[in-house]
């Protein structure tokens, strides 16, 4: 199956660069360039993406509210991965809690830029442990927060699968969860899928930042 994408970026020599290195593979298409997060609504609604590359800092509407914009839409498509100079960048938290599948640096190198986007299009999220919980550490104050106890869903979860949560939000991977819980990697996998639909979350990326916001963990806790 060939993934659609759109390149969102006020820098038309970044997005033929990005163009050049995804049309070398049969299975990847660009099917659309966008200067900024207005004309990138556009074109959705206009052509099928499955993928949105998304720079943050653009003219006029920026790749936050583009994002947000995008992952409200009810058909739930496409997924966003952010586009950033700075893997520590307040824009990028915003754009993960904005609804974004992850976030790539703008010097990303060609095969981790491809692989990101059939991760991003199977479903998965695209994100580094360590990266996402040294960023979640720095702009977690400037998010307001939510009571635990306050969130019905969390009532839903098994004690088990609030131990899972908690330690995917610690940025543990599902090797290190399940050496940490005595557990299985395929019984973490199962148990992280259990936890994304109870949660009504897209994805991992969003329950590590849903337990931060909730305060299930705690700036600068390992």
């Amino acid at each position: 199956m060939t993934i659609r994408v759109l390149l969102v970026d006020d820098q038309e020599l970044l997005r033929a660069g990005f163009r050049m290195v995804l049309d070398a593979h049969a299975d990847v298409e660009v099917v659309g360039e966008a200067g900024d997060g207005a004309e990138a609504m556009r074109l959705i609604d206009q052509v099928d993406v499955d993928v949105v590359l998304m720079d943050v800092r653009m003219p006029g509407m920026d790749g936050i509210e583009a994002t947000r914009l995008i992952c409200t839409r009810p058909s739930g498509q496409p997924r966003v991965l952010i586009l950033t100079t700075f893997d520590l960048d307040e824009y990028v938290y915003e754009g993960l809690r904005a609804g974004a599948s992850g976030f790539l640096l703008k010097d990303v190198r060609p095969p981790a830029l491809v692989d990101a986007i059939r991760v991003v299009a199977s479903g998965d999220a695209v994100v580094d442990p360590v990266v996402t919980r040294r960023l979640l550490d720095r702009f977690i104050d400037a998010a307001p927060h939510a009571a635990a106890a306050e969130d019905p869903r969390l009532a839903s979860l098994t004690p088990r699968e609030h131990d899972v949560l908690i330690e995917m939000a610690k940025g543990s991977s599902n090797a290190e969860v399940a050496e940490q819980l005595y557990l299985s990697e395929a019984t973490v996998k199962t148990y992280v899928g259990r936890i994304l639909a109870k949660l009504a979350l897209r994805d991992r990326v969003q329950a590590v930042v849903f337990a931060y916001e909730h305060g299930l963990v705690r700036a600068g806790e390992r």
